[in-house]
């Protein structure tokens, strides 16, 4: 598909959480071209401009599964795993269940030490303040429910049931 396509079907995966501009896919794409991990086809036009559209290589496919294998601190992280929950449907059930559980762990061990922050600092702070705190305890704690309903549902097969979680996260 052409770079505008692209850029809308990934923000509808990721959902608002995470908005993908094309000052980062564009070079994102010229980057996978050197590497020939996408190739380009011949132009569509549509409307007066030509748009280039870019198809994935038999390289490039193997590099995503490569990515999508991997299992660790990177996977979990705040800046990959909605990236890669996005593509779960495309990755075997024990690679999910190892990144969803080392995800839970990433947000328990926050979880820990924002409340301890919040206790030290409940006194020295301005109510707004407070609320703010107060707000990213209760959007972490409700991230660690969503995270353990989706892995209950992973061990037991039950699809529906991770797909039903109403807990204010965007599943894709």
């Amino acid at each position: 598909m052409h770079g505008y396509e692209l850029r809308k079907r990934l923000n509808l995966m990721l959902g608002w959480s995470r908005v993908l501009s094309y000052g980062s896919l564009y070079p994102a794409l010229k980057k996978m071209l050197r590497g020939d991990l996408i190739e380009e086809l011949a132009p569509k036009t549509i409307s007066r401009r030509p748009r280039i559209v870019y198809q994935l290589t038999e390289a490039g496919d193997a590099e995503f599964q490569r990515l999508m294998s991997e299992v660790g601190p990177t996977a979990w992280e705040d800046d990959n795993f909605d990236i890669r929950f996005a593509f779960f449907g495309r990755t075997d059930m024990e690679i999910r269940l190892r990144v969803l559980e080392g995800r839970r762990s990433r947000l328990q061990e926050r979880l820990e030490r924002v409340q301890k922050e919040l206790a030290m600092t409940q006194q020295e702070v301005n109510r707004y303040a407070a609320e703010l705190q107060r707000h990213g305890v209760e959007s972490v704690e409700r991230e660690v429910r969503w995270l353990s309903e989706l892995i209950n549902a992973e061990r037991t097969g039950d699809e529906k049931s991770a797909g039903n979680t109403n807990t204010g996260q965007s599943q894709a």
